[in-house]
């Protein structure tokens, strides 16, 4: 897919997806808020498996987990299961079509949110019923536009 991996769009779009995670949003859209940081991690361990790994994934989740304030290792460990499962499928994933794509990130992205909130259970969290699930949805939805942004902006920067 991309031959070159242009390093200050991946230190950006790092840093924008970690400001946007913690941005304020409306109380009614919160909800429904992407998963920003799981669709970098997903995006980069897909375009570029050699250069982004676990551990650079699960490094970035823990720097989510200071900046959420949530218990140390919950959106690391999330953020890190997301990395294994795009690098063992990423070779199968540049062959299929935007939509299935689109499924992948929901299912994975999914994965995140389950993990991050059965965690967040064990250690005295509400019960949000499967209201968690919104931002592994919009996230999939916001997929096509995504990537087609990050491509298109790492190749005429790379």
């Amino acid at each position: 897919m991309l031959s070159v991996i242009s390093y200050p769009v991946f230190v950006l779009s790092v840093i924008v997806s970690l400001v946007l995670s913690i941005s304020l949003f409306p109380v009614g859209w919160f909800e429904f808020r992407p998963e920003w940081l799981g669709l970098v991690v997903f995006y980069w361990t897909f375009r570029a498996p050699a250069q982004f790994g676990v551990l650079l994934a699960w490094c970035l989740g823990l720097l989510l987990d200071v900046l959420e304030a949530t218990p140390l290792g919950v959106n690391a460990l999330a953020m890190g299961v997301i990395a294994f499962l795009v690098l063992t499928v990423h070779q199968r994933l540049r062959m299929y079509p935007l939509p299935q794509q689109c499924l992948m990130a929901f299912l994975l992205l999914g994965i995140n949110q389950m993990l991050v909130h059965f965690i967040k259970q064990m250690f005295g969290g509400e019960d949000a019923g499967f209201s968690y699930l919104w931002p592994a949805l919009t996230s999939a939805l916001i997929w096509p536009v995504f990537s087609i942004l990050m491509d298109n902006i790492n190749r005429k920067l790379g």
